[in-house]
């Protein structure tokens, strides 16, 4: 006999509530503002970067365009995650954003490659040398500025919210006003005389983007391969702790970390009523998702314990 549970998909919704399509829209046009925002300090990075040769705009260019790809997939997986299951998809659709997020590592990758090749283009003289004029600085303040002003802006929608998307993205853009301010300094070096600091700036910018790919492809790799989310040794504590349980095995899961699927075995008294072995898995149920809230789907397979 099983038993099908279902819990909220975010660990930041009261249990037993799922959320509503309401905030699955505020929270897209939330991302959908910050996509332009980030798209207009990508693309004046980028053509001033090319204009004036300094390879550290153009690199940190690159990395505000990562921003961009990133609301991309945000969007992906809210879209995914307010679709309920259906017929070709009984476990709903949340492993789009997963997909999303690992092609999203491919890009990281080849723009990882292209500023190390610029900057080791600079720094064997094989270019043109830099021209930092204010302009730049003002291009690059101007930047800061709205980056500033996208962290506070989904911060304060993150926590109105309860979104995890919009929080990790915010996290994401303070990374970047620092990156922002390492290119900076690298180009009142240059206006010093020291136009090295140029390209040892994009190689920096280059790590900053070669560290972010490598934690996408952490984050993604364990899920698309269904590797186990909770300790088996924690979910058995909790299930043997309801009483008349006698033992459970085969316990599974798999998915992200805020969206688990669960399935076990429990083992129950063979000579227990089916009403009240029912009964007694829906305490199990119950204790489980309250325990685990980040669980969205459970089932439960009663039988009676191994003979001998």
């Amino acid at each position: 006999m099983s038993v099908r549970a279902e819990a909220p998909t975010s660990t930041l919704q009261p249990l037993n509530s799922s959320p509503s399509p309401t905030r699955y829209s505020e929270v897209s046009v939330v991302l959908t503002r910050v996509l332009v925002l980030n798209l207009i300090v990508a693309i004046a990075k980028i053509t001033f970067g090319y204009a004036s040769g300094a390879i550290s705009i153009l690199s940190d260019g690159f990395h505000s365009l990562t921003d961009s790809a990133s609301n991309i997939v945000g969007l992906v997986g809210i879209r995914a995650a307010g679709q309920p299951p259906d017929e070709d998809h009984p476990y709903g659709h949340r492993k789009y954003e997963t997909v999303a997020a690992a092609a999203l590592t491919v890009f990281l990758m080849l723009l990882f490659i292209e500023i190390l090749r610029n900057a080791f283009n600079h720094l064997s003289g094989r270019t043109a040398p830099t021209t930092i004029t204010m302009a730049s600085f003002v291009v690059m303040l101007a930047t800061i500025g709205v980056n500033l002003f996208v962290v506070s802006y989904e911060t304060r929608a993150a926590t109105r919210l309860g979104s995890e998307v919009l929080l990790a993205d915010a996290i994401q853009t303070r990374g970047d006003v620092w990156s922002s301010l390492t290119v900076i300094v690298a180009l009142i070096g240059v206006r010093l005389g020291w136009p090295i600091l140029d390209p040892i700036a994009a190689l920096v910018v280059a790590g900053f983007i070669g560290w972010a790919g490598y934690q996408i492809a952490t984050a993604t790799t364990p899920i698309l391969s269904d590797r186990i989310v909770i300790a088996e040794s924690d979910l058995e504590r909790v299930v043997l702790s309801v009483p008349g349980v006698l033992g459970c095995h085969q316990i599974r899961t798999r998915g992200s970390s805020d969206h688990v699927f669960l399935d076990l075995h429990v083992w129950l008294p063979p000579d227990m009523h089916l009403r009240d072995a029912h009964a007694l898995s829906h305490v199990v149920k119950d204790l489980l998702m309250a325990r685990y809230p980040q669980i969205a789907d459970a089932i439960i397979h009663i039988e009676p314990p191994p003979q001998g």
